[in-house]
């Protein structure tokens, strides 16, 4: 059984049921939870708006946040008084009224709510008079994405520090389908150790790190919107100076550090083979990962035939096998990958004419997209080769800037000080640029080699109905009240 790290948070079809005098106050008590999507009708059918979105409309401002009054307010001082925040709160709430399904004194709503929270927000709902239910999912509908690490519906259980902050790797992609696994974890490990042997300079690596306290210290303010990202951008610090201590790399080749592994301008070609060869291991993983989603997606006959997943697997290992017959020889492995290839092809061809409209014209299609495959393969592993071509490049660079700085410190008091400079502006440089470039490539091939294999749709991400709460002062002078907030 997978643990609950490793798959979309699980969700429960609810429906919130109460009486039609408790039913705003129900809602209330929703939007405080925030932890509830809530159905609304998308038939495109007329605008209509409700008073409080008229008089929204009316006072023209600009876009606020929105809140919500515990108590009914009155609409025309709420626009007297320019609470536009309150009156965009009012307009959420008038389309939820709307959205209702009334029988008798009793109104219904339907929507998504997490498991884990279900019972909390229930009880929450039991001191208005009102139930939340639990439904059987509807028949061919998904439910919405909510990753673990994007943070739990409540605010008393967030998700851990470090998977949060790897989330944005997977959202910028796409929202994970609700069937499939969620990569989170292993992406933002993935990408750590891709940019670090890209990055690799313990000096740069530590300068990164240093970067990393400082937004977690709200440092510059002016970034304080990334401060939750500082994890992962000590990760990626703390893997670049593995790396340079492997490659003794210390702001170039100082002679600070020893060369423990291998120095990249002096063994090119052992880091490009070593650099292809991580990449054809997590290229296994992803056509691993890949299987599982198209079994959880759709069945045994799915995982199967898909170019992501049995089929394509077993077109990789023949092509692998081929390519280890190619470099050590021996005919044995020569008959193996064929044949493995030869499965894997027609593994994947069976499923690619399906999708035609059969004849000739449908075999030739199929083999131009098994073809295109078998290409996509070989450049999806060879692509791996940057990782080894920008650690390259960086290393060469950092030797520039040592080479100009060592030239200039033996030319007396002058001298030391043009050093100085060009080291400290040749390492700016070269720490700004190789951190763009490095970043860009991590991304490039975890998106294209890696996320291509694990996702072939998309789903469709959770949006809980989620308000602040205030208690105006009541007509009789006290304040309105909703019941605790749990």
């Amino acid at each position: 059984m997978l643990r609950a790290e490793a798959v979309p948070v699980r969700m429960r079809r609810v429906a919130l049921m109460a009486p039609e005098s408790a039913l705003r106050e129900s809602l209330v008590r929703v939007a405080e939870a925030g932890c509830v999507e809530i159905d609304l009708p998308g038939d495109g059918g007329p605008d209509v708006r409700g008073p409080a979105a008229a008089r929204l409309q009316r006072l023209r401002t600009e876009p606020v946040r929105p809140a919500l009054s515990a108590a009914p307010p009155e609409l025309d001082a709420l626009e007297r008084e320019g609470r536009a925040d309150l009156l965009a709160g009012e307009a959420q709430l008038e389309e939820r009224l709307g959205s209702a399904v009334r029988h008798g004194e009793v109104a219904a709503l339907a929507g998504w709510c997490p498991e884990a929270e279900v019972a909390a927000t229930a009880a929450r709902l039991a001191g208005a008079g009102a139930a939340l239910v639990p439904l059987r999912s509807p028949r061919g509908v998904d439910p919405p994405t909510l990753l673990a690490g994007a943070g739990s519906a409540s605010p008393a259980r967030p998700g851990s520090t470090v998977r949060r902050s790897f989330t944005p790797l997977v959202s910028t992609y796409g929202t994970v389908p609700y069937a499939d696994l969620d990569p989170t974890v292993a992406a933002g490990i993935v990408y750590v150790v891709m940019f670090g042997l890209m990055f690799g300079d313990a000096g740069h690596g530590l300068l990164l790190v240093g970067l990393a306290l400082l937004l977690r210290a709200g440092r510059p303010r002016r970034a304080a919107a990334l401060r939750p990202l500082w994890p992962f951008v000590a990760a990626a610090g703390l893997a670049a100076t593995l790396a340079g201590v492997a490659y003794g790399e210390f702001f170039g080749p100082t002679g600070v550090l020893p060369v423990l592994w291998l120095s990249p301008l002096e063994e090119p070609m052992r880091l490009l083979a070593c650099a292809v060869g991580l990449g054809a291991v997590l290229l296994a993983a992803a056509y691993g990962a890949g299987i599982a989603n198209r079994w959880r997606e759709g069945g045994f006959a799915a995982a199967l035939y898909a170019t992501t997943g049995i089929a394509g697997a077993t077109l990789y290992l023949g092509l692998a096998v081929v390519a280890g017959y190619v470099w050590l020889g021996g005919a044995a492995y020569g008959v193996a990958g064929a044949v493995i290839v030869g499965v894997g092809l027609s593994l994947a061809g069976a499923r690619l004419y399906a999708t035609t409209t059969g004849g000739p014209g449908g075999a030739v299609q199929t083999g131009v997209q098994l073809f295109d495959v078998v290409v996509r393969i070989g450049s999806n592993v060879v692509s791996f080769a940057r990782l080894a071509a920008f650690g390259l490049t960086h290393a060469a660079l950092g030797a520039i800037v040592w080479d100009g700085t060592t030239a200039l410190a033996g030319r007396g008091p002058a001298g030391v000080a043009a050093a100085s400079l060009v080291f400290l502006v040749g390492n700016a440089l070269t720490f700004a640029l190789e951190a763009l470039v490095a970043g860009v490539q991590a991304l490039r091939l975890e998106f294209y080699e890696l996320f291509s294999r694990l996702f072939v749709g998309e789903g469709r991400p959770f949006r809980p109905w989620r308000l602040p709460v205030e208690r105006l002062p009541s007509p009789s002078g006290t304040k309105a009240a909703v019941g605790p907030a749990r």
